[in-house]
């Protein structure tokens, strides 16, 4: 297979993997539907545009095919700035209100065929004036997620920045692509291809389809630094989080709070889910006994489950996500120093 065809075929599979996502997007029936329909015609806008580029490198497009692969940016801007303002303001988007942002794209992809696209000035002032106007509405992006950093969930707003990212990195490509800057014009689609996989990574790790689940106002910030204040507490004074069988309704009743708004509190304030915020306070006990010259000799097994960990699967796993390193390689690089 020689390196054409591998491209080929990464690429194909990027598109795949977004049409995927964007038919998982437009079926679900929980959650924030007008979100998931912004965040699935910002992926299939992408698409479109790529897969057009993947067409032109091994076919032969006419002009009017060319322009409805262009006119897939401009289903981008809108889309994405439009999920921003629903998942990190909580918008209640009128389709009255948001269908005029769309309007660029239907007239573009209906009169496709009128519109030059014959590598002359005119082709290429059209082309910079559709990826000028994803490149307002990803200004309007980024002022939205400035805006939004005192009131939104921390996993909202990081995952929100992932996106944006994302799209710019493919402005910067294509923009650099017809200017000159970077030559590989096929090397849009195989970055793009990386980028769904990683925002897949992303959904299902964060399980971000479900990014909405806590609709309305954030927590009272009062309420909520009191209950941290106790949360805290209870964990740095009273080493709750020894206790292998340790419940989010146990932790709840303890500081006087109900689970659900224990779990959001933890969400909003660290960016955990209530697992990985006390396994975060076992790994800072083990990473004490680790480096301790008393517990030297102390089996790996003994500190997993003196930090609390109920077995040493787990503990290896969570002690290598939040360190990098394994509890050995922890333990020797802190007898060297």
């Amino acid at each position: 297979m020689n390196s054409s065809s591998i491209i080929l075929v990464l690429s194909c599979l990027g598109i795949a993997q977004a049409l995927f996502l964007c038919s998982y997007l437009f079926s679900l029936k929980k959650g924030n539907k007008k979100a998931h329909a912004f965040l699935a015609l910002l992926i299939l806008g992408l698409t479109i545009r790529i897969g057009k580029s993947i067409l032109n490198e091994y076919i032969h497009l006419e002009a009017w095919q060319r322009n409805l692969g262009l006119a897939g940016i401009l289903l981008v801007g809108p889309s994405l700035w439009l999920y921003g303002r629903t998942v990190l303001l909580q918008a209640k988007i009128a389709v009255k209100n948001s269908f005029p942002h769309f309007i660029p794209y239907i007239l573009f992809s209906l009169f496709c065929f009128a519109i030059p696209n014959r590598f002359d000035t005119l082709s290429l002032g059209i082309y910079y004036a559709v990826f000028v106007h994803l490149l307002v509405y990803l200004i309007l992006a980024i002022l939205l997620g400035f805006r939004s950093k005192n009131h939104s969930q921390k996993t909202v707003l990081s995952w929100y920045r992932n996106l944006v990212i994302g799209v710019a990195i493919i402005w910067i490509f294509y923009i650099g692509n017809v200017s000159g800057f970077i030559p590989f014009y096929i090397g849009g689609a195989i970055c793009y291809t990386f980028l769904v996989y990683i925002f897949s990574f992303l959904l299902l790790k964060k399980h971000s389809f479900q990014l909405e689940k806590y609709q309305g106002q954030p927590l009272n910030k009062n309420v909520s630094t009191a209950l941290m204040e106790s949360l805290e507490g209870l964990f740095q004074d009273e080493s709750i989080y020894l206790n292998q069988q340790i419940t989010l309704s146990q932790v709840a009743l303890a500081i006087g709070t109900t689970p659900k708004t224990l779990s959001r509190l933890i969400n909003e304030t660290t960016g955990r889910n209530f697992s990985e915020f006390v396994n975060s306070y076992r790994i800072e006990k083990a990473k004490t006994l680790l480096a301790s010259p008393v517990f030297k000799n102390e089996k790996i097994a003994s500190i997993a489950y003196d930090s609390g960990f109920n077995n040493v699967t787990s503990f290896n796993l969570a002690f290598k996500a939040e360190t990098r390193l394994t509890p050995s390689q922890f333990r020797k690089k802190a007898a060297n120093n």
